[in-house]
This record gives C-alpha cells, structure tokens and sequence, in this order.
C-alpha cells in the first residue's frame, strides 16, 4: 500500500480513537500513550513478522498485541485493536499513531519543530526561535534540536507539513542546481 494510501485508510481510524478519546477524561493522553506503544510494537520486526503470519487468525493477531500490551491497554484500547484485526488493518496502528498526534496537536494548539543545525542550539537560542513561531502560527512549540555538521551552517526547521531549509548545504545545492 503506498504511504498516501495508507495515511488516507488509516485517518478514519484516527478520528474515531480521537473523539473517543476527547468524551473521557484525561483521554487525550491515555490514548497518545496507548496508540505510541501499539505503534511501538507494529514497528518491531519480531511483531510485524508474527502478525504476516498468514496461519494466525483474527482473533490470535489480536489477542497478541493485546497480551503484549497488558495493562498498558484499556479495554477500549482492546477493543480499537480488535476492530483494526477484523478489517485487516493492524499495520495501519503506526499511521493510525501518527495522525492521532496530528489531531492532538491541533487541538490543544501545540505544534512540534525539529531544528536540525550544525552546531549545537543554546537554550536561549532555542527560547527565542520558539517565541518567534509561536506570535507567528499562534500556538505553543515544542522544539527538539538535532546536530547534523554536514550542514556546515544555517539550520534546517521542520513541522507537521513545511521544511525551511536554510543551510549552508542547502543554500549550496541550489545554487549548483541553478548553475546546472
């Protein structure tokens, strides 16, 4: 399945956890926690190698992830994952992860970013970027640094759909593409 079709199936499942998630107290993080762990799990290659088995049935699939989580799944989290094992949709529950957090995010107006720099970003430094974003797109940021040298300068800002490329290596691949 390719990754737009996969985010397309997997984006009624998400709503679905996401309003369920919003009538229950404190359900907006139990079940963040629940869908990071099941999609944890998926992404394991011993997991996501029992799951192909095509001997097992439904009900065993389901019953795998649900005895590997434990206590860490309501029973609505059970339940979620029973109905993702009868349409065949288990491998979706990282797809399914991911735009839970989206929808999250927009709720409770947060938005992550990514900076990717050369060197590594001081705390102030990180203080005012977040600032700067946060009068801009009227949300709260959450930055989380990377240091990548072969940047060799400028930083890369990454959040839910956009990419600002400002780095030395990227300044430099445009320009020879323009050269080109």
């Amino acid at each position: 399945m390719a990754e737009a079709e996969k985010s397309t199936v997997a984006r009624p499942y998400a709503r679905a956890a996401f309003s369920h998630a919003l009538d229950v107290a404190d359900g907006l993080n139990k079940w963040s926690r629940m869908l990071a762990m099941l999609r944890s799990a998926i992404e394991q290659p011993v997991i996501r190698q029992a799951l192909d088995n095509p001997n097992l049935s439904v009900e065993e699939e389901k019953r795998l992830l649900v005895d590997l989580m434990g206590d860490d799944l309501s029973e609505d989290g059970a339940n979620f994952v029973d109905i993702l094992a009868q349409y065949g949709r288990l491998m979706l529950l990282p797809d399914v992860s991911e735009q839970f957090e989206l929808l999250k995010a927009n709720h409770e107006k947060t938005m992550e970013v990514q900076v990717t720099s050369a060197f590594e970003v001081s705390d102030a430094e990180k203080n005012n970027l977040a600032a700067a974003l946060a009068r801009k797109l009227q949300r709260e940021v959450n930055i989380e640094t990377v240091v990548d040298e072969s940047l060799i300068g400028g930083v890369i800002i990454k959040t839910e759909d956009t990419v600002i490329d400002d780095s030395v290596r990227g300044r430099l691949g445009k320009l020879t593409q323009a050269l080109n």
